[in-house]
């Protein structure tokens, strides 16, 4: 089945994992053997051929580059020029893999329809680009609000104002406190320029003040449920109803931690948390009992995304792994339409919606 993820961090993969993801799998991770420079060296589980057997053809694909004060632990930037710069050589290998014929931005509804066509009813899957829509995760590298439209420009299509710890605009996950006058006049740009609003990420004072303050489309890429979750990183019932009555789609995500309580980085284990596919279900389940159905779930995996087997569904191998979904599904009773919903339609729907003249 034709599958959407809407959060992968290609590349970061590509430019500071130096992983080429034109290789097979099992190349990528034989070339790690031996690295421990990143806690999950050798255990990738994304790349173009795995994408192309998962039939996942359309990705939102992320750039990413946080600006960090003196005094804050977090890796990042010295200023907001050094991660402007870092972006534009994220953009620049998708460019790379665009002239390549390994992928294609994915910007408006024309080529919304155009590569759902090809995927649909042209070349084998083996040959197909595989189309992203870019997403800027974090809005530190935006230096000044005239940055933005030159992002627009370049085929920035959906923003999360912060990330991790206090941001430039915004104040993200562990972080308290409100937007301040640069996030508010963000988000102004934002609507002007028809950016959607990801709410992934930031921090509840944050996430209330956006979305009293932003009147454009809103989603969550990658986000679970504190209900089942309690983590300031997931949101409450209040928040994903404050989304589900703005017509937001919130995507599942497949990090460990996110999927079970109790789970310690670095030390837990996927098989011995019990933790499968069948946790992003139950989350994915929670947010369709809030709703009173499957209109607001999707995929929103963040595989890779500085982890990789060690720390995800011990189910999952490879991305390839998410047409175990629909089967996921029909066991807790969901019907055919809800799992076309839940892999695509819910995301298409959505991009339909705010693309739309």
């Amino acid at each position: 089945m034709f599958t959407i993820d809407a959060h992968l961090d290609l590349s970061m993969n590509a430019l500071e994992w130096n992983r080429d993801l034109r290789k097979p799998l099992s190349e990528i991770n034989r070339r790690e053997n031996g690295m421990v420079d990143k806690p999950d060296r050798g255990k990738a589980t994304v790349c173009i051929p795995e994408l192309r057997k998962g039939e996942v053809g359309l990705v939102v694909a992320t750039q990413i580059a946080r600006f960090v004060s003196e005094g804050n632990p977090l890796p990042g930037w010295h200023s907001p020029e050094q991660a402007w710069a870092q972006t534009q050589g994220q953009l620049a290998w998708y460019k790379a893999m665009e002239d390549a014929g390994e992928m294609v931005q994915i910007n408006d509804l024309e080529s919304l329809e155009k590569h759902l066509h090809l995927w649909l009813f042209e070349l084998p899957w083996s040959y197909k680009p595989i189309g992203y829509i870019l997403s800027l995760e974090g809005a530190d590298s935006i230096v000044n609000l005239s940055y933005l439209e030159k992002a627009y420009e370049n085929g920035l299509r959906a923003l999360g104002p912060a990330h991790y710890g206090p941001g430039r605009y915004a104040n993200g996950t562990d972080a308290t406190g409100g937007l301040g006058p640069n996030g508010k006049e963000l988000l102004k740009e934002m609507e002007r320029l028809n950016i959607i609003l990801d709410a992934t990420h930031l921090c509840d004072d944050s996430f209330w003040e956006a979305l009293a303050n932003y009147n454009g489309p809103v989603w969550a890429s990658h986000n679970n449920c504190r209900a089942l979750v309690n983590h300031n990183r997931q949101f409450s019932d209040d928040q994903l109803k404050a989304l589900i009555e703005r017509g937001a789609v919130i995507g599942g995500a497949l990090d460990a931690w996110m999927m079970v309580p109790n789970w310690e980085r670095g030390k837990s284990n996927p098989k011995e948390m019990d933790c499968n596919l069948e946790k992003m279900i139950d989350h994915m389940d929670h947010i369709c009992q809030l709703a009173g159905n499957a209109n607001h779930i999707g995929i929103g995996s963040d595989l890779d995304g500085a982890f990789g087997r060690e720390q995800c569904p011990y189910d999952l191998e490879t991305i390839g792994d998410f047409q175990k979904i629909p089967n996921l599904l029909t066991k807790r009773g969901y019907s055919p339409t809800d799992l076309k919903k839940v892999m695509h339609g819910n995301w298409l729907g959505f991009l339909k919606n705010a693309w739309k003249e």
